[in-house]
């Protein structure tokens, strides 16, 4: 269950959790890492923007849908869901333990650009 920290803008959910979402449809799938990684490994459906430009590409993440972000391991996504959340985003979601737990749990991924 997604888990809230009051001080924290946005709500921590399991890979499970993601992909329930993600086969629900109707959300944004963000993958925050460097393109080398996204190349490496990505959720099919994610899209590449990386948690250092976040504040220059906010116009690409929706504010009308709930949005996931995720990184390798979690850090990065957590960082960029606070800059998503500063501009004005509402629905942000941190994809716990990234893709690092995502594989870890034999979920689907694609390799390349």
């Amino acid at each position: 269950m997604a888990k809230s920290n009051p001080q924290e803008p946005f709500k921590r959910i399991t890979v499970t959790e993601a992909k329930t979402m993600l086969d629900a449809g109707n959300v944004a799938l963000i993958d925050v890492r460097r393109l080398d990684e996204y190349v490496q490994a990505h959720i099919k459906g994610s899209k590449l923007i990386p948690h250092d430009v976040i504040f220059g590409r906010i116009a690409e993440v929706p504010e009308d849908i709930d949005i996931i972000f995720h990184c390798a391991a979690g850090v990065r996504s957590a960082l960029a869901c606070e800059m998503a959340a500063a501009m004005g985003r509402t629905r942000c979601y941190n994809m716990e333990g990234g893709m690092d737990a995502w594989k870890a749990q034999n979920l689907p991924f694609e390799k390349g650009a």
